[in-house]
């Protein structure tokens, strides 16, 4: 199955050039900022976020009176992008120093009374940086006041494990810290967008946070090697053992993510899984007892593949493995890592060229993270790939709905993919009387209304694409893609609604602001732009529109989303499609069995006639629906069988 996405990039080394302080561009970006107390730096995966933390806690710890650094991470494998590091070398004023007494990133229970203990005598301590995860934050916290961050500087990184939710406790306890002390705060998160149901912050505190952003496009765009990126989903029946060598080539460094035992993908036996991936490849010579490593022979011509097993219980076992990943300096020194949980978010093997995933990934950030492992600049890949291995629907499954749902979330996922890698535009009132000269990336729309606060400045420039892929994933918005509803309707009514549901605390004024700015993006961005001469046009409707002449009037009769239907119907097998198209059809399809017994005699004698079965695309009404009725019954049934 060919990709829903491929973007090209052009190599200009920008993202991965240095200033005279050896700063990267994000590093620079997000150094200008310094003096803010809150700092939420939203960057993709591998693009230096752990090096520009490093840059902004010495600055405060030297130069604006913070006393003291704790840096908290998801997860103890990540604590290593934290170690000691040589910053002076390049030109910055100090080197980032934690003492090893205070990385509490160990083997052993996160919450545990050594460690909980460890961090009460660093705050009482003259000691400065700190390294923990969030789990250790959490349970230290239990037993401290919110007053003991006065003067600190607390970093959260992968800041999306944060949640508004009052039952996610770091959520908690950092909107306590941030009431109740005077800490500074630097929030760093690998996913350009979240686009989950539950947001990170609530909003106002979120608005007490500086923004730095730096996207997707800036990032690849400006790397040296890595020149493009796919992103496809492959579909299966049976079990996904007996597919996976379709799409896995063990001639690229892959990471492959099995499903959680607990999806619908899954064998259940994890281990087994494992054991299957590794004996399709090839012969298992020997397991080193040092590193962890499993050496096997490949099958087809006995080239010895060095494999990680992420997946492996025994904490010892996986410690081995993991301290071996992160000293990996060659592209030979690993072929191939299979993983369940970990390996995720914060893992950096920047040879890796494939992450090829198992199972509906229903959370966007989730999809972020794992394309991130393969997003690394390496001058041993020119492409990187991102595969989703997705179960065949079937109709008569139960959840038939739910892995429909899932599927088109997957495919509106791959078109905000899209969104986040192609360019930005930034969009500005056009007058009448407008003649000033062209701005590269600026395009002017009539009719346009300019962010009349900071609270949809913000939102524009940092959330876009996080509010679109909650507008897609909305139910009602996943029924009307498809062309079932008029465009107008889309973008005055359904849009509007789902803004105010996620920002309760906007204004009429601004919703309608935040709209125009949704729809342009995403129709400007779906859309194929063409310079002739000094004059610009925007494929609209089947025809080029000079960019001079759109007015917002003009682009609301469009349906801003509707490209992801057609890369859903152009990339998904037609057995696929249908099941889709019926499944959706059903929910909406009002009728009772009277109805269609009278119904089923023209049926069948329609599909006599014709040779083939009535269409929901007819023009003749009794056609149209007849083919209803054939949906209608094929869900009576499925319920049938369903209730035994």
């Amino acid at each position: 199955m060919p990709n829903l996405v491929n973007v090209s990039y052009h190599q200009t080394g920008k993202s991965t050039g240095t200033n005279t302080m050896g700063m990267r561009e994000i590093k620079t970006r997000a150094f200008e900022s310094r003096d803010a107390q809150y700092l939420l730096l939203k960057a993709p995966p591998a693009s230096g976020k752990s090096r520009a933390l490093m840059f902004l806690a010495l600055d405060k710890l030297i130069n604006q009176g913070i006393k003291k650094v704790i840096v908290a991470v998801p997860e103890r494998s990540i604590g290593g992008s934290f170690s000691k590091t040589d910053l002076t070398k390049d030109g910055f004023f100090s080197d980032w120093e934690p003492n090893d007494i205070y990385n509490l990133c160990t083997p052993g229970d996160d919450g545990s009374s050594s460690k909980v203990k460890a961090f009460h005598k660093f705050m009482d301590s003259d000691e400065k940086i700190l390294i923990c995860t969030h789990a250790t934050l959490r349970f230290a916290c239990e037993e401290l006041d919110d007053s003991k961050f006065n003067s600190t500087l607390l970093a959260i990184d992968e800041f999306h494990h944060v949640s508004a939710d009052a039952n996610n406790r770091l959520g908690e306890l950092l909107k306590m810290i941030m009431s109740k002390s005077s800490a500074h705060i630097v929030a760093m998160t690998g996913s350009y967008f979240r686009g989950d149901s539950v947001p990170i912050l609530t909003p106002e505190n979120e608005a007490k946070f500086t923004k730095v952003t730096y996207n997707y496009y800036e990032q690849l765009n400006g790397y040296n090697f890595l020149k493009s990126l796919g992103i496809g989903y492959h579909f299966y029946t049976g079990k996904f053992t007996s597919a996976i060598l379709e799409v896995l080539d063990t001639d690229k460094k892959t990471i492959i993510h099995i499903p959680n035992v607990n999806s619908g993908e899954s064998t259940k036996d994890k281990h087994n899984e494992v054991d299957f991936i590794i004996d399709a490849i090839g012969k298992v010579i020997k397991q080193d007892s040092e590193t962890g490593v499993i050496y096997v022979e490949r099958h087809a011509d006995g080239k010895v593949l060095k494999v990680a097993d992420l997946v492996e219980d025994s904490s010892r076992e996986r410690d081995k493995i993991v301290n071996y990943l992160r000293n990996v300096k060659s592209v030979d020194d690993m072929d191939l890592i299979i993983a369940l949980g970990m390996a995720k978010e914060g893992f950096d093997w920047p040879f890796c060229e494939h992450a090829l995933t198992v199972g509906y990934r229903g959370s966007l950030t989730e999809i972020i993270q794992i394309i991130g492992r393969c997003t690394r600049d390496s001058n041993n890949k020119t492409h990187a790939q991102f595969t989703n291995l997705i179960a065949q629907p079937e109709a008569i499954q139960d959840d038939v709905k739910l892995a429909t749902n899932n599927m088109l979330k997957a495919i509106t996922a791959s078109l905000l993919m899209e969104q986040v890698l192609a360019p930005n535009f930034k969009f500005k009132t056009k007058l009448d009387n407008d003649d000033d000269d062209i701005e590269p990336g600026v395009i002017k729309i009539r009719g346009f209304k300019k962010p009349s606060s900071k609270r949809v400045k913000d939102i524009v420039e940092s959330d876009l694409n996080d509010l679109k892929a909650t507008i897609l994933q909305d139910d009602i918005m996943l029924k009307a893609i498809p062309g079932n509803v008029d465009p107008e309707v889309i973008n005055k009514v359904l849009i509007p609604k789902i803004i105010r549901i996620k920002y309760p605390e906007l204004s009429d004024e601004e919703i309608e602001e935040i709209r125009q700015y949704v729809v342009v993006d995403s129709v400007i961005k779906a859309g194929e732009i063409k310079e002739v001469g000094d004059q610009r046009f925007i494929r609209m409707t089947d025809k080029f529109i000079n960019i001079d002449d759109i007015h917002i009037d003009l682009i609301d009769t469009i349906n801003p989303f509707q490209k992801a239907f057609e890369i859903l119907s152009k990339s998904v097998t037609t057995k696929v499609l249908k099941v889709i198209q019926d499944t959706i059809e059903a929910t909406r399809i009002k009728m009772d069995f009277e109805e269609a017994k009278i119904l089923w005699p023209k049926i069948v004698q329609f599909k006599k006639m014709y040779n083939k079965e009535p269409s929901l695309q007819a023009n003749d009404p009794l056609e149209r629906r007849m083919a209803e009725c054939i949906i209608y019954l094929k869900e009576e049934k499925r319920k049938l069988m369903a209730n035994g």
